[in-house]
């Protein structure tokens, strides 16, 4: 399977190698952005091996190094544009430049750079199509928390609701362009199906609104209203009840691939020299309305489990106590990434099967060095005292002690929160049977003693109360006041239970209303799968009836042409899973089966926005393996429960107080060029010039200052002068370049 960690790292790897100077050597300028980027599939010693001399920021005074070139590997932006040309305005900052930029070009921008001072001295022009952070082999994030906000939060009044749209049409078109990158890394031009919910309009600012609705068509154009004869006029005006969030995007995502494609004619094809017969892949866009249950119950897999319990910084940084060789402990921060071969070999394991590998791995390890000749390990507590005397295995030792900190927290948690009757009733709630498979009849009887019970966190309670509201399908308003009082909720704690309704969830229910009838259900779970691991995400559901050809056309329909219902060539169809899709010993924690057909699997894009889960993020695992087909995830973020439940708290304030935004989304700024969205999102500050020292200290400041090393052979510096014996042929190439 591709990962895509390695595709945007062989991205980024191909484009350095791509440069070289006369002289071997470069530099590499980057801007705050595309370092993160970078940072997050690459090391800075494997940038330095592909003759780096330097790694400067752009947004930093450099000194100028005129015997070097230098290869710009920078966000599309006005003001690096501005940064390249200032570059090249008077004495050259470099010998030449190589421009690469994350994502594509504007023509306006392509436009300045061949009218500036800088064009004559322009080597390279490429776009790379990689703005998202590959977060896993098969999972990826824009790590925009705040689109939440714009999504979902509702406008303060009648007037915002303008606004609030136009904002929101931004971000969407801005979400959009990240998809695109992900499609063209992949080779991928997709067929696209989107999410229409049934069961109520569209959320948030794209709420229907008089201010937001083009207008009706005329009085006298009788006919309107009828199906047949209707015009542009009112087919705009109905358009707004079905302006889902979900749609935009998808009708979006089409549009720049469209373009992309008028530009680049092999985009998404084959290769049949390369043996590449995988059939077109599928992209799904969908949004967190679809599934409103996974984000509040609690997980116990490894690393739903963790993230949902432990401190875990942005699902990879985590601090622990680390005992070392002699005795002492000290604080460790660790990085969880799939770098770390425990991590990834547990990860998707229920926590009880994770520990008990950890265990057979440790004393398997333990044998193979023969560094104990007494008993292995018999439980965690052993562990915890072997691998402290195992001071000659320092990488593996740490790993071993990091995942062995990370699962005795959880349990210790596990035990002190009363998850396991936590747990029984949100599973109740979500599945809507008991673990005997029948319907909970004391449901109310289970639930309010945990409520009341001072040892259950409100936290928690929010979570139960959430995902019963959802079973019932709401309460009267009296009996959700109750469980209030029971749970004794704070107003905040109050406000994100309240917060549902803003998702299309119905809160409040009274004797008349009848039951929602979904067409989207959660499959029942195998009478082998644990108690508290019932439910299945909704995506499960999704996927496996898309792979069989069984997705509701009305519930996901196509952006453009669905796939060909001709039946597909023998030698390019997938062979069928083994054994059952939902078998209680899973496998898809490791590594699948060496076959011919495997690079050749049909692929399945996944988009949520508005966030995932990391129980979402398993499943897209687990179906890899079970339908033979490569499936990928990503979103705007991933949300854990407690980020989830503490975004909820503030959603009707537009997030003001949250951890994303804490000032809340900006002022709308009406309706502008993309251009000055995307330059007003990746805007950096300059750093500050140097001080100038006077003369008289000069010499000794420059010999008490050590100046950073720069890994550049006496031959670099000639290398300018025997560059300069093709002028012409450089000139003559780079009008090539820009077409000038």
């Amino acid at each position: 399977m591709s990962s895509l960690i390695t595709a945007v790292r062989n991205k980024f790897l191909e484009a350095i190698r791509s440069v070289n100077p006369p002289g071997r050597w470069k530099i590499l300028v980057v801007d705050e952005h595309s370092q993160k980027i970078m940072g997050s599939v690459l090391k800075q010693f494997d940038i330095l091996e592909e003759n780096v001399t330097q790694i400067e920021s752009i947004s930093n005074y450099r000194d100028p190094q005129p015997g070097l070139e230098a290869m710009y590997l920078i966000m599309p932006t006005n003001q690096n544009i501005d940064r390249v040309i200032q570059d090249f305005s008077g004495t050259p900052q470099y010998a030449g430049a190589h421009l690469f930029f994350i994502e594509g070009l504007s023509e306006s921008l392509f436009t300045r750079l061949g009218s500036s001072a800088a064009e004559p001295h322009l080597r390279t022009l490429q776009e790379l199509f990689i703005n998202f952070r590959a977060m896993e082999a098969q999972a990826f994030s824009m790590d925009a928390p705040e689109l939440f906000f714009s999504i979902y939060s509702p406008p303060r009044n009648e007037n915002s609701y303008r606004g609030a749209r136009d904002r929101l049409e931004e971000d969407i078109r801005f979400t959009s362009k990240i998809i695109t990158n992900v499609c063209i890394t992949m080779n991928e031009n997709p067929y696209i199906r989107y999410y229409v919910p049934p069961n109520h309009p569209p959320l948030g600012p794209l709420k229907p609104n008089a201010s937001t609705r083009p207008p009706p068509p005329a009085e006298t154009a009788t006919r309107w209203r009828t199906n047949l004869a209707r015009g542009d006029v009112a087919r705009a005006y109905e358009s707004v009840e079905t302006d889902y969030v979900s749609k935009l995007l998808a009708f979006a995502v089409q549009s720049n691939l469209d373009e992309y494609k008028k530009q680049n004619a092999n985009f998404g094809v084959r290769c049949r020299a390369k043996n590449d017969a995988r059939p077109r892949a599928t992209l799904i866009i969908s949004d967190r309305s679809m599934d409103m249950m996974a984000p509040f119950l609690h997980e116990f897999t490894y690393q739903a489990m963790a993230n949902d319990l432990l401190p875990i910084e942005n699902g990879m940084k985590y601090t622990y106590k680390f005992q070392s060789s002699v005795g002492a402990y000290e604080d460790k921060t660790a990085t969880l990434s799939d770098a770390d071969n425990v991590w990834t070999e547990v990860r998707h394991m229920h926590m009880r099967e994770a520990i008990d590998k950890l265990m057979a791995d440790f004393n398997k390890f333990l044998e193979e060095n023969a560094v104990f000749k007494g008993d292995n390990a018999a439980n965690l507590n052993d562990m915890k005292e072997m691998l402290a005397n195992l001071p000659q295995y320092q990488e593996q030792r740490e790993k071993f002690s990091l995942h062995l900190s990370m699962a005795q927290e959880c349990m210790g948690i596990f035990e002190r929160d009363k998850l396991p009757l936590v747990a029984n009733v949100e599973q109740n709630c979500a599945t809507g049977l008991t673990a005997e498979g029948k319907t909970p009849k004391h449901l109310v009887e289970e639930m309010v003693p945990l409520l009341d019970s001072r040892e259950v966190i409100n936290a928690n309670k929010v979570r139960v109360i959430a995902l019963y509201i959802q079973f019932r399908e709401g309460v009267p308003d009296e009996d959700r006041r109750r469980l209030y009082q029971h749970a004794r909720l704070s107003l905040a704690e109050q406000d994100a239970v309240n917060a549902l309704t803003h998702f299309g969830v119905r809160i409040s229910r009274s004797a008349g209303d009848k039951d929602i009838k979904k067409k989207l259900k959660a499959k029942p779970a195998d009478d082998s799968e644990y108690d508290l691991s019932r439910y299945k995400p909704l995506i499960r559901t999704v996927i496996e009836d898309c792979v069989n050809d069984k997705l509701d056309n009305t519930l996901f329909p196509y952006v453009k042409e669905a796939p060909s219902a001709a039946p597909i060539p023998t030698s390019l169809r997938s062979p069928p899973p083994a054994g059952s899709l939902r078998s209680a010993k899973p496998s898809w924690h490791r590594a699948a089966r060496p076959s011919a057909a495997v690079e050749n699997r049909p692929r399945i894009l996944v988009f949520m926005a508005g966030g995932m889960t990391y129980s979402e993020l398993r499943e897209v695992y687990q179906l890899s393996n079970s339908l033979n087909k490569d499936v990928y995830i990503g979103s705007t973020h991933i949300a854990t429960p407690r980020q989830f439940v503490d975004d909820l708290k503030v959603l009707e304030l537009g997030g003001v107080g949250s951890r994303a935004i804490p000032n809340g989304l900006a002022e709308p700024r009406g309706q502008r060029p993309y251009q000055e969205y995307y330059d007003d999102k990746y805007y950096t500050k300059d750093g500050p010039r140097p001080q100038l020292q006077p003369k008289a200290a000069a010499p000794a400041s420059r010999s008490a200052t050590p100046k950073a090393p720069r890994l550049i052979p006496t031959a670099s510096h000639d290398s300018s002068n025997s560059a300069t014996s093709s002028v012409k042929e450089e000139k003559k190439k780079r009008k090539g370049l820009f077409k000038f």
